[in-house]
C-alpha cells in the first residue's frame, strides 16, 4: 500500500502569483495579495498552495527566467514577506510548495554574466552549455530548435553560442559541471530551511543532454537524470516533517515515467496524460488505468491535473470539437460552447477528486473561468510563445488572466480600489459573473461544488490516496466504448459513475446520493454528469 505522506492524497492549489492578487496597486500580484486570499484558500479546503516563481527575474518567460534563486522578486515583495506566508500559510493548514527551476536560469544571473566575461575555456563558461559553432563559427553548433519555436543556440560577443531550450532569455546549466549539482542542492537546503513542505521542479526531465543523439531524444529523460534527484531526495529526506519533491514530467512511457518515483528519488508528479485526455469514456479510463499501473510498481501515488499555468483552461477545452490538449495543436480562438465546457468541468473535477492520489487546482478553475482568447490585444501578449511562433501560437497569456474577486468591472477586486495601475493583462467585463463574491453562496456555482467536494473528499475515509475498482461496463444503459460510463468503487462505501454518453442512464443500487455534478433528472444520470453515491 502506498505511504499515507500528506502528498498522498492532497488537494494542491496552484497560484501564478503575477495573476492571483494585487496588494499594493501596481497591477501585478504580489505576496500581499497571497496572505490576504490565504482565508479563502483555507474555505476551498486545501491541503496546500503551489507558488510559482518568486525569484527576480527579467520576466522573459513569466518568471521562469530566474536571475537569483534566493531572494524575492521586488515585483512580488521580500524575503521576509515570504517567509511570513509560510508561517501565515502553516498557521491555517496549509503547507507551502514553491518552483524551482534548474534546467536554466535567466541572462541576468550573476553567473551567466561571469561567463560571458569570463570567456571561452572558463570555469565560469563551463557551467553552461556553450559551444563553437560551425561553417567558420557562423552556424549554430547543431539544428536544435527551441521547445518555444525558432534555434535553440544564440550567438554572443565573442563568437560562441550558448543553448537555451526554451528562450534566449533562459540559458541551460550544463549539469555534467558538479558546480551545478552543488548549487541546486544548497538552493534546497536555503528554502527548506525556510520552512517550505515541498519543491516542484520544473521541466525536471530535461536537464542532461546528450549531443549524440537525435533531436529531441538527445535532452529528454537522459538515464543519468536519476543521480540528481537521487542527490535531491538525500537533502529533503534530512528535514523534519515530510518533504516533497514533485516532478513536471512530459514523458508518454510510464514506465521511464514512473522511474522518477522510484523510493530514493521523487515523491510524486505532475500527470500530464490525464489533462491532456479527450473527454472520452474509454481514454480516460485507459489513462487511469495506465497511471495506477504505472504508480504501483514504485510504490508511489498518482495525481490528477485538469488544468495549470501552460494549458488553455479546460472549461473552454471541453466545449470544443476537440476536447484534448497538446501543445502543438493549441487553438486560436476555436468555437467553445461554454455551457458544454462548464458542465463537463464540473463533471470531471468530481471525477478527478474521486480518483486514488492527490489532485492539483489551478487557481480559477474553482470559479469555472474560461480561457481568454479574443479579449487580449496582440500587444499586450507577453508569453514567448506568441512571439517566437511567428505570431501564429497564441501562448499561454489567456489561462493566466488576473482572477476576479468581487465587484461588476476590472479589477473585479484583482486590485484595491485605489490601484494607480491596470491589471498585467485585461479581464473580459463578462467576468462579472464569475467573481469570488459573486459564486459565494450560491449553491449552484462552481465555487460551491468545489468547496462541498474538496470537504467531503478531506473527510471522507474512501477518498485520497487508496485504491479503485471498476464496476462491469452496463452496456444496456451505455453502448461500449467511446459513448459509455465510467463507475468504480472505492473502499468503504464510496462509488463515483461518470455519464460519458448520449442518455441518461440510471443509477446503480446505493444508499444515498453524496454529492453530484448537476442535478439528477428523475433520479437518473443526466449525460455529461458526475454522481458520487454511498454504497
Amino acid at each position: 500500500m502506498a505511504s499515507k505522506a500528506w502528498w498522498a492524497g492532497a488537494a494542491i492549489y496552484q497560484v501564478y502569483v503575477r495573476s492571483f492578487a494585487d496588494g499594493n496597486g501596481d497591477g501585478i500580484g504580489d505576496l500581499t495579495g497571497l496572505r490576504s486570499r490565504l482565508p479563502y484558500l483555507a474555505r476551498l479546503g486545501v491541503d496546500a498552495v503551489w507558488v510559482t516563481p518568486w525569484y527576480p527575474s527579467p520576466m522573459a518567460d513569466g518568471g521562469y527566467d530566474v536571475a537569483d534563486y534566493r531572494a524575492i522578486d521586488p515585483v512580488f515583495g521580500t524575503l521576509a514577506e515570504a517567509e511570513k506566508l509560510i508561517e501565515e500559510a502553516h498557521s491555517v493548514g496549509i503547507r507551502v510548495i514553491i518552483d524551482v527551476v534548474p534546467n536554466h536560469c535567466s541572462t541576468e544571473h550573476a553567473w551567466f554574466r561571469a561567463a560571458l566575461a569570463a570567456g571561452p575555456g572558463s570555469p565560469e563558461r563551463a557551467r553552461f552549455v556553450f559551444r563553437d559553432g560551425i561553417g567558420d563559427g557562423e552556424q549554430p553548433p547543431n539544428g536544435w530548435e527551441s521547445i518555444f519555436g525558432g534555434p535553440a543556440w544564440t550567438r554572443v560577443h565573442d563568437g560562441q553560442w550558448y543553448l537555451h531550450l526554451f528562450d534566449p532569455g533562459q540559458p541551460d546549466f550544463d549539469w555534467h559541471n558538479p558546480d551545478v549539482r552543488a548549487e541546486f542542492e544548497d538552493v534546497l537546503r536555503f528554502w527548506l530551511d525556510r520552512g517550505v513542505d515541498g519543491i516542484r521542479i520544473d521541466s525536471a526531465a530535461v536537464l542532461i543532454k546528450d549531443f549524440g543523439l537525435a533531436h529531441p531524444e538527445c535532452y529528454t529523460d537522459r538515464d543519468g537524470i536519476h543521480e540528481i534527484y537521487r542527490g535531491w531526495r538525500r537533502v529533503a529526506d534530512a528535514y523534519p516533517g515530510d518533504r516533497a519533491l514533485i516532478g513536471e514530467l512530459w514523458l508518454p512511457d510510464h514506465e521511464r515515467f514512473a522511474a522518477y518515483l522510484r523510493p530514493d528519488e521523487l515523491h510524486t508528479a505532475f500527470n500530464f496524460q490525464f489533462l491532456s485526455s479527450a473527454w472520452d469514456a474509454a481514454a480516460l479510463r485507459s489513462c487511469v488505468d495506465a497511471t495506477l499501473a504505472a504508480h504501483a510498481p514504485v510504490d508511489a501515488n498518482a495525481t490528477w491535473v485538469l488544468s495549470n499555468h501552460d494549458v488553455t483552461r479546460h472549461v473552454t477545452r471541453y466545449g470544443r470539437d476537440d476536447t484534448t490538449f497538446a501543445f502543438g495543436g493549441k487553438l486560436f480562438g476555436a468555437p467553445t460552447d461554454l455551457a458544454l465546457g462548464t458542465r463537463r468541468a464540473r463533471a470531471a473535477a468530481l471525477l478527478a477528486m474521486a480518483l486514488p492520489g492527490g489532485v492539483y487546482v489551478y487557481q480559477g478553475e474553482e470559479l469555472g473561468l474560461p480561457e481568454v482568447e479574443t479579449e487580449i490585444p496582440n500587444h499586450l501578449r507577453q508569453d514567448p510563445f506568441y512571439r517566437r511562433s511567428g505570431y501564429t501560437d497564441p501562448g499561454r497569456d489567456g489561462c493566466r488572466v488576473p482572477i476576479p474577486w468581487a465587484g461588476t468591472a476590472p479589477p473585479f477586486g484583482f486590485s484595491p480600489p485605489d490601484a494607480a495601475a491596470d491589471p498585467w493583462l485585461p479581464q473580459p467585463p463578462s467576468w462579472a459573473a464569475y467573481t469570488a463574491a459573486a459564486e459565494d453562496g450560491d449553491p449552484e456555482s462552481m465555487l460551491t461544488l468545489y468547496r462541498t467536494a474538496l470537504r467531503i473528499r478531506r473527510s471522507h475515509p474512501a477518498l485520497g490516496a487508496g485504491g479503485i475498482r471498476w464496476r462491469p461496463e452496463r452496456a444496456e444503459r451505455a453502448p461500449a466504448g467511446s459513448d459509455a460510463e465510467l463507475a468504480f468503487d472505492r473502499d468503504p462505501g464510496f462509488a463515483c459513475v461518470a455519464n460519458l454518453s448520449t442518455r441518461p442512464i440510471d443509477l446503480p443500487p446505493h444508499e444515498e446520493v453524496i454529492l453530484a455534478s448537476i442535478p439528477l433528472e428523475d433520479g437518473r444520470l443526466p449525460v455529461d454528469a458526475v454522481v458520487w453515491l454511498k454504497t
